[in-house]
């Protein structure tokens, strides 16, 4: 353990289990080889400009760049003078090819229909739409809203916006009009997107209502483009609404996909901060549809004849990069999904892995832990045998969990890829290769080339194997966000004042004497127990270690000996939550971590409270556990109710 009186956190997880490639899946995959990988990563550690110059050979280029890298963090560019087209790499190069008539989207409805559009499919109906937008007044460098279901309009409506070079704000449907408003205003959006209403969990979720309330907010949205999903009813203002249909049926199929500079902005993407304001991610065209690109083939090893699910949502950064752009610019076939993946019932996700015969199945923590409290009877009725790798994406994940995702959906024959990124990174950063990296359970395991990540302490000092700090990058990468929109102060505070010269994550990590990484949650998440520095994450994954338990966070409150205490959120599969159960649970977090961490205090839940994307929202934990009013930005909350029954909880 490190000295509790440094600024190191103490990493109390011990993990030892190794799951080597099968020699049959290596032998196929892409990258086939450790030595293989660290070539690869020295070169782009050592010469960055020359490995992605080479990578970007994989992109299709109007004209070619001057420069490959220019400047030094925070302020670098990379392919400057090139001109390209995020769109054209994603659909038209591959009309060339055989690909023109494979699946580009496989789409299900949360009803149960079904469409598939082909990539020449997808090429059309692109073109029609960028030619819709371009006739409501739509140019390059403009801003435009889409606030939609999970629909295959959406993945036109993104794609038709890159290929006219207006930016696109993608906000969740979840959102409410407030929301909506506050992200309309910041990017200053000129038209919006929509549908009249989406499915989830069997109900409508009215978007159509949400626009109209959000625009007495929102002066600078024009227009509304509005798709029909469900049939429900909507007030249409005249000369400011049109229907989707309506415009499209008029509309040419021939659009050239405009020329546009390498840092062009492509898209600006919302994330809540921990006061009020969301902040505007914003990401470039040329770095970030690479770093996608190589990603997905890289971590996915995405073959030709693949079916590749991502469960997230678009309007999510996870299903900007690996539903769309990085797929697409493979030439792959991506899989949407429209609702909950328990409507009708909680084989749904299974249901749908055995009917479309899903090869690479890649979703969330929190989505597997809630499987697990399902219960094994729901994949067990369906044939999951189409899968050969599996991946996990949001938040570290506990070791139990990732047992249970290898044994029972992954039948123990699909390597895991546990992969490390976030919306301002853009692409993934760390994750086992699968034909290459033994895993671990709970760990991202080691950097992919042309990322090289630290672990520091607040000065900046590299820390030894073992010892917790926080993570930052020490070289900058094609996909990195460039800027918060219109708050370039707000992005150096955020991201680079904290150690200079580096790009710093918010994450608390270590890295082990094999170089693997272990992520141990938001540094903010930090305990401070009676001067040991402990990490949120270790103490959830002993807790959901007990076979009675599935789900848990933890949080830290003031304790006035100790000077912060632990406290637990605990959600139980199906037992009941009694005094002599919470004992039980204190003794086993002392038994599998030490006394340090025995919790102070457990309150069982039914449900924790979540962001959309299906984060937990220890910030707002940490107000209850400290019997404290909520502070900060809450949009993104899935569901407020949950925070009401905490509160009435006791201890």
């Amino acid at each position: 353990m490190t000295n509790p009186s440094s600024d190191s956190i103490e990493s109390v997880l011990q993990e030892s289990r190794k799951f080597p490639p099968a020699e049959s899946f290596s032998a196929e995959a892409h990258i086939k080889s450790e030595a293989e990988y660290q070539a690869m990563w020295d070169r782009a550690k050592d010469d960055p400009a020359g490995f992605w110059g080479e990578m970007a050979e994989n992109l299709d280029w109007f004209e070619k760049w001057d420069k490959v890298l220019d400047g030094d963090m925070p302020d670098t560019k990379w392919f400057t003078g090139g001109k390209i087209n995020a769109a054209y790499n994603c659909i038209d190069r591959h009309l060339k090819t055989w690909r023109k008539n494979k699946a580009a989207i496989i789409w299900e409805g949360e009803p149960g229909d079904t469409r598939v559009l082909t990539y020449q499919d997808l090429h059309r109906e692109v073109c029609k739409f960028a030619n819709v937008l371009k006739q409501l007044g739509v140019g390059k460098g403009d801003r435009v809203t889409l606030y939609m279901p999970m629909i295959p309009e959406l993945a036109i409506a993104m794609l038709a916006c890159a290929r006219i070079g207006a930016t696109h704000s993608i906000i969740f449907g979840g959102f409410s009009a407030d929301a909506v408003a506050d992200r309309n205003n910041d990017a200053q959006a000129k038209l919006v997107v929509t549908a009249d209403a989406g499915w989830r969990r069997g109900k409508q979720v009215p978007l159509k209502v949400a626009v109209d309330e959000s625009l007495e907010k929102s002066p600078s949205v024009e227009k509304v483009v509005v798709v029909q999903r469900t049939g429900a009813e909507v007030t249409m203002v005249p000369d400011r609404d049109y229907w989707w249909h309506d415009l499209m049926k008029g509309a040419s199929a021939e659009c050239e996909a405009t020329p546009l500079d390498s840092e062009h902005p492509l898209f600006i993407l919302y994330t809540s901060g921990s006061t009020g304001k969301p902040k505007g991610v914003l990401h470039t065209t040329a770095g970030y549809t690479l770093g996608t690109m190589m990603t997905s083939k890289w971590v996915f090893d995405l073959k030709d004849e693949d079916t590749y699910w991502c469960t997230a949502d678009i309007g999510w950064v996870t299903g900007h990069s690996y539903i769309i752009y990085g797929p697409l610019a493979n030439g792959a076939t991506t899989m949407m999904y429209e609702g909950a993946p328990n409507w009708p019932d909680e084989g749904r996700f299974w249901e749908m892995v055995e009917k479309h015969r899903v090869n690479i199945f890649y979703t969330a923590p929190t989505a597997i832990r809630a499987f697990i409290k399902w219960g094994d009877d729901w994949p067990n009725k369906y044939d999951l045998s189409s899968l050969r790798l599996l991946g996990t994406v949001g938040e570290p994940i506990n070791p139990e969990a990732w047992m249970w995702y290898h044994r029972v959906i992954g039948q123990e024959a699909c390597p895991i890829v546990d992969t490390w990124w976030q919306t301002e990174t853009g692409s993934i950063m760390m994750s086992p290769l699968p034909g290459v990296t033994a895993t671990t359970p709970g760990s991202c395991t080691k950097p992919l080339p042309g990322i090289v990540p630290d672990i520091v302490s607040k000065d900046g000092t590299s820390q030894p194997d073992n010892s917790g700090g926080l993570l930052v990058m020490r070289q900058p990468w094609p996909s990195m966000l460039r800027t918060l929109y219109g708050d370039h102060d707000r992005f150096l505070a955020t991201y680079f004042n904290e150690i200079p010269g580096c790009y710093f994550a918010g994450d608390g990590a270590r890295r082990d004497e094999d170089g693997y990484y272990w992520i141990m949650g938001r540094v903010d998440d930090v305990l401070n127990v009676s001067g040991h520095r402990l990490s949120t994450m270790e103490v959830e994954s002993a807790l959901v270690s007990h076979e009675k338990v599935a789900e848990a966070a933890v949080v830290g409150f003031p304790h006035d000996l100790k000077g912060e205490g632990i406290c637990c959120f605990v959600t139980l599969k199906n037992e009941d939550d009694t005094d002599e159960l919470k004992d039980e649970l204190k003794k086993h977090v002392r038994h599998a971590i030490g006394a340090i961490a025995t919790p102070d205090t457990i309150r069982f839940t039914a449900s924790l409270p979540k962001t959309r994307s299906g984060k937990i929202m220890r910030r707002l934990l940490r107000d209850i556990a400290a019997g404290r009013e909520l502070v900060g930005d809450t949009t993104t909350l899935e569901d407020l109710s949950v925070l009401a029954k905490l509160r009435e909880s006791e201890e």
